[in-house]
């Protein structure tokens, strides 16, 4: 794993003269962010060693290099997630790679299914702790301690100051954000009715298929984290009927300019 990733970080700093202090991780329906970037680079997943190619709808699949402001940020137009048949060190590797290429605090977007009866399609969720219920873990495995510690403490997985400072942001821009905990499971399939009704009793107010994976690693390096999750669907009858992936992307994309806002002028005043 080290090896990879010096192999990975190597080939992009040969190929550009950049050190990025944001991270950001772009989710389905999101991808429209890097229009608030000053970009300076672009590489193709396709093009870097060791990189897995993401297969989903709707995630573009290249690093993008540029600045917000004074900011240096990459963001990932696409994630991996456990579901395509990567392994949870596939899944993660991006997040490891960043760190090396300078990177201190992440920011990670996901579309989710409400099951907090507040919600509605299209609520902004603050994601303020997660829960862990996928089938692999990523640190499973010898720890390299070059890496992070063996037993990671996961009492702050996303960053309070951020979330204060996202929370500011929302209430001067007049954008209603709610908090709340991400259950994440491995997918692909929706969930079912009786799963939904799990996750609420479970502690979730949202689930999704991403996300969880990333948080972990990104502690386990020691990398602040931020997370925000757009609410698409909401686990009910009325809604469980005729949810599609298609109907997914429309819900974040009519979300997306307050989300883009949000982590716009956090990267900027954070």
């Amino acid at each position: 794993m080290w090896d990879k990733i010096h192999e990975t970080v190597d080939y992009i700093k040969n190929k550009i003269n950049f050190i990025p202090e944001y991270g950001v991780i772009l989710g389905s329906g999101l991808g429209s962010f890097t229009e608030d970037i000053d970009i300076k680079f672009t590489i193709p997943y396709s093009e870097i060693p060791n990189f897995p190619v993401s297969t989903v709808q709707g995630h573009q699949g290249a690093l993008v290099f540029g600045n917000i402001g004074a900011k240096k940020i990459v963001a990932m137009q696409g994630r991996f997630h456990y579901y395509e048949g990567y392994d949870m060190k596939q899944v993660t590797f991006p997040v490891r790679v960043m760190k090396y290429l300078g990177v201190d605090k992440l920011v990670v977007s996901n579309a989710s299914g409400g099951v907090n009866s507040n919600y509605k399609v299209g609520s902004i969720v603050i994601l303020k702790d997660i829960i862990n219920m996928m089938p692999e873990h990523p640190l499973r495995g010898k720890n390299d301690d070059r890496l992070g510690p063996r037993f990671v403490n996961m009492s702050e997985p996303f960053s309070k100051k951020m979330i204060q400072k996202a929370n500011t942001i929302a209430n001067q821009a007049g954008i209603e954000v709610h908090e709340g905990v991400y259950l994440g499971l491995q997918g692909p399939t929706f969930e079912t009715l009786s799963e939904y009704r799990m996750v609420s009793k479970l502690g979730g107010d949202c689930v999704g298929m991403s996300t969880v994976p990333e948080v972990i690693v990104a502690r386990h390096m020691n990398v602040e984290t931020f997370g925000i999750s757009v609410i698409t669907d909401m686990g009910n009858e009325e809604s469980i009927e005729t949810i599609t992936h298609e109907e997914v992307l429309e819900a974040a994309q009519n979300a997306e300019p307050h989300v883009r806002k949000i982590i716009k002028e956090l990267i900027l005043q954070y």
